[in-house]
């Protein structure tokens, strides 16, 4: 639904009349939100901007955060447990499924984004924000790596509510404290006092996918970034794993 609020928006707002049919969204060519207008690859890109900050977060929290809270919370958990199912495997069954689940509103939210852009805007390859332009080939390959970051930076918040949604019986508490991390996280990043230390935020490097965009790939940030969640997940999942195992499951 995204896709189509902002199209409407675009088309149906106050600068519509005035633009042209340009612009739309910011202030500047060099925008990439002002580019959002000039093709469907764009239009996708930006989508993915709007989204990533927090509705995929919560979504990705929701997924892996729900899904143990909510079984202990309707006292379904323990049943889970009686037939002859080890706990580690209970644990990657349903941490997988979450998972995938996020990977699917993130694949769906570009391919909408790209049909409903090239309706909208038309089949124009994507404009750099920062200068130069990408034919369809190098438009997908470079769609597909930011969208494969977004992924991988979405770890943090599905690992953080995954972990609280087995120490908790909650799971608003459990989604809600990984949305939280991530938003208080992100204040703090803002804060230029904080200095090197803002490398160690789980949200440092959630905008590092703009390095893709550029007439050459920069990895450095984006190679860090997607470490940095890798690992964190994989904290997150273990502790989560041993936890479990020692819970008396009473619920």
């Amino acid at each position: 639904a995204l896709p189509l609020v902002v199209v409407a928006a675009v088309k149906l707002g106050p600068q519509a009349s005035t633009s042209g049919g340009g612009g739309g969204f910011g202030g500047g060519n060099l925008d990439l939100v002002g580019l959002a207008t000039t093709g469907a690859w764009n239009f996708a890109v930006t989508m993915l901007l709007f989204a990533s900050g927090l509705l995929l977060v919560v979504l990705a929290a929701l997924f892996l955060g729900d899904t143990v809270a909510s079984e202990a919370s309707w006292s379904t958990l323990r049943y889970l447990l009686t037939a002859p199912v080890p706990r580690r495997r209970l644990l990657a069954t349903k941490a997988i499924v979450g998972l995938l689940l996020t990977l699917g509103v993130l694949l769906t939210l570009v391919v909408t984004s790209l049909v409903v852009g090239l309706l909208a805007f038309g089949s124009t390859g994507l404009t750099s924000p920062t200068g130069g332009s990408f034919d369809t080939s190098q438009s997908l390959q470079r769609v597909a790596l930011v969208t494969a970051y977004i992924a991988l930076t979405l770890l943090i918040p599905a690992g953080v509510a995954f972990l609280m949604g087995v120490l908790t019986d909650v799971p608003l508490g459990a989604v809600g404290s990984a949305v939280m991390i991530v938003i208080v996280s992100t204040i703090l990043n803002r804060l230029e006092p904080l200095g090197d230390l803002r490398r160690l935020l789980p949200t440092d490097y959630g905008a590092a996918w703009a390095d893709a965009l550029g007439s050459d790939v920069v990895w450095g940030q984006m190679a860090t970034g997607a470490a940095y969640a890798c690992v964190t997940f994989a904290v997150m999942l273990t502790v989560a794993v041993l936890r479990f195992e020692r819970k008396d499951i009473v619920s």
